[in-house]
């Protein structure tokens, strides 16, 4: 069975640090392309950063410089390393795979398999 488990979420302050974890289960960590979004409320959900099994890796401009997404293959598990956090990163964070996209990994919202979601607050 197919499954994405994300954690890791937490409250802190501006400036501050957290790291997300996402286990991917059921054979999904293979996956071409996966990556974390993040939808605050009233807003629509957006690309945070992706990474493709080749290791390559694209990251919303807002982010860059600060977030850094890895994979580590023996856990299984998608990571997102954030520093430097911001108010305007408060958003619910999801983990989510695509299989078999390989060109345009990180260009698209749209992913087969989904994580549940885990919640950051940044307070200023």
């Amino acid at each position: 069975q197919v499954q994405l488990v994300e954690s890791g979420g937490g409250s802190v302050q501006a400036g501050g640090s957290l790291r997300l974890s996402c286990v991917a289960s059921g054979g999904i960590y293979n996956s071409n392309c996966m990556g974390w979004l993040r939808q605050a409320p009233g807003k629509e959900r957006e690309r945070v950063a992706s990474i493709r099994s080749d290791g390559r890796t694209i990251y919303a401009d807002s982010v860059e410089g600060r977030f850094t997404i890895s994979k580590d293959n023996a856990k299984i598990t998608l990571y997102l390393e954030m520093s430097s956090l911001k108010p305007e990163d408060t958003a619910t964070y999801y983990c989510a795979a695509d299989p078999r996209r390989w060109v345009g990994c990180g260009a698209s919202n749209e992913y087969n398999y989904w994580g549940q979601g885990t919640q950051v607050t940044v307070s200023s």
